[in-house]
């Protein structure tokens, strides 16, 4: 059997230096739980000496965040219980304020002869590795919240998609049906009017006629509408000054104000403000949706218009003070022969919406609705300054 040289320190001495040089925050602790060693890793650790942890009651507690402490508390009580674990994580305060994460590992010291010396612990400074778990969790989120978005984004484009779908197909039946309507009206129109001049306007018949001349308007402004619906005409875009046209709008629309008894209040804003779109279809936009404000208006109300530019669009705002819309249906309002006016022979067949949407959308603007049921609505009309077929035609 080897010896060691005499100039070897002794066994003690050898592992005392191990101890001394473990990278590790390592103690010793009594069976009662009381410092019995601690090495100069503390130091490294919590800022603190060796001397002033021999010194300090309760060991590591008061290094230990308060938060923190309770919890390391019962798992150093049940280290004297000569219990084994590791990965207690934990914050301590170092000497200096700053705070540090750490990694608790305990285990029971045994002598030879099976009886307990207490306990050690072994702590590991993991502050590095808390701030990488900290930006992978916010990556994390951020992601989640990109997907969620993303997720929101494709729903809504799979919905946007259905009712194109939807409107295509309703919109080519319209227009089908419109035609087939559309020639025998003629006739049976041409032949009302050879029966309407043969009978004098003192016939007590007269008003009847008058009546069903009416009703030959209103047929053919549905069938006009369903047209439009799908099978819009050619419309090239011209440059106008969009405050004029929404003022000859509101002009155009006081008669119907007056029948209903609604005031139509439009202050032209100061400025001119040009576009270069299709006045036309602007026009038909415009008469929609202050019609519909108007007649969802109750009497000796007022209906507000507004326009003002914002950046390369021109915002129209019609507001009304009608019942308002409720969420059910806010979600049908711009489908095709959908309409809230049910009952109201005058109103016809709930296709203005739809089709200033269709319009307003192939320009490239948008139309918001912001209603509260017994507050009224706000219709937000955003038009481009000029139309997108025709930046496209540029590009």
């Amino acid at each position: 059997m080897s010896r060691m040289p005499a100039s070897d320190p002794p066994v003690f001495d050898r592992f005392r230096a191990v101890a001394d040089y473990t990278y590790d925050w390592e103690s010793w602790h009594g069976p009662d739980g009381a410092l019995v060693w601690v090495n100069p890793a503390v130091e490294r650790a919590t800022g603190y000496s060796i001397a002033e942890c021999e010194a300090m009651k309760n060991y590591p507690l008061p290094i230990v965040e308060a938060e923190d402490r309770e919890r390391l508390f019962q798992v150093l009580q049940s280290a004297r219980h000569c219990t084994t674990g590791e990965n207690v994580e934990f914050r301590c305060r170092h000497k200096g304020g700053a705070i540090r994460w750490m990694s608790l590992a305990w285990q029971p010291i045994r002598n030879a002869r099976g009886e307990s010396l207490g306990f050690r612990t072994s702590v590991r400074d993991i502050t590095e590795l808390q701030k990488l778990r900290e930006q992978l969790q916010l990556y994390t989120d951020h992601l989640e919240q990109l997907v969620q978005e993303r997720t929101l984004k494709l729903r809504q484009l799979e919905q946007q998609q259905l009712q194109m779908e939807k409107q295509a197909a309703l919109g080519q039946l319209a227009a089908g049906v419109a035609h087939e309507i559309n020639n025998p009206l003629a006739g049976i129109r041409n032949a009302f009017e050879l029966i309407k001049s043969s009978l004098s306007p003192e016939d007590e018949q007269f008003e009847l006629l008058e009546l069903i001349d009416r009703e030959f308007d209103r047929v053919s402004g549905i069938i006009h509408q369903m047209y439009q619906l799908y099978r819009r005409g050619p419309h090239e875009a011209a440059i106008f000054a969009l405050e004029r046209t929404v003022g000859d709008v509101v002009a155009l629309l006081e008669t119907v104000a007056r029948k209903e008894q609604v005031r139509l209040s439009y202050d032209p804003p100061g400025e001119s403000i040009a576009v270069q779109l299709a006045e036309g279809e602007v026009k038909q936009i415009l008469y929609n949706v202050i019609r519909n404000a108007l007649q969802a208006s109750p009497a000796g109300e007022v209906v507000r218009v507004e326009v003002r530019p914002v950046g390369e669009t021109v915002e129209v705002e019609v507001i009304d003070h009608g019942p308002g819309i409720s969420e059910e249906i806010m979600s049908r309002i711009f489908e095709p022969f959908f309409s809230t006016k049910q009952g109201d022979t005058q109103t016809g067949m709930g296709l203005g919406l739809s089709v200033s949407r269709s319009l307003i959308d192939a320009m490239g603007g948008r139309i918001d609705v912001e209603s509260h049921v017994g507050a009224g609505s706000r219709f937000l009309l955003t038009f481009p300054r000029r139309a997108q077929a025709m930046e496209e035609t540029d590009g």
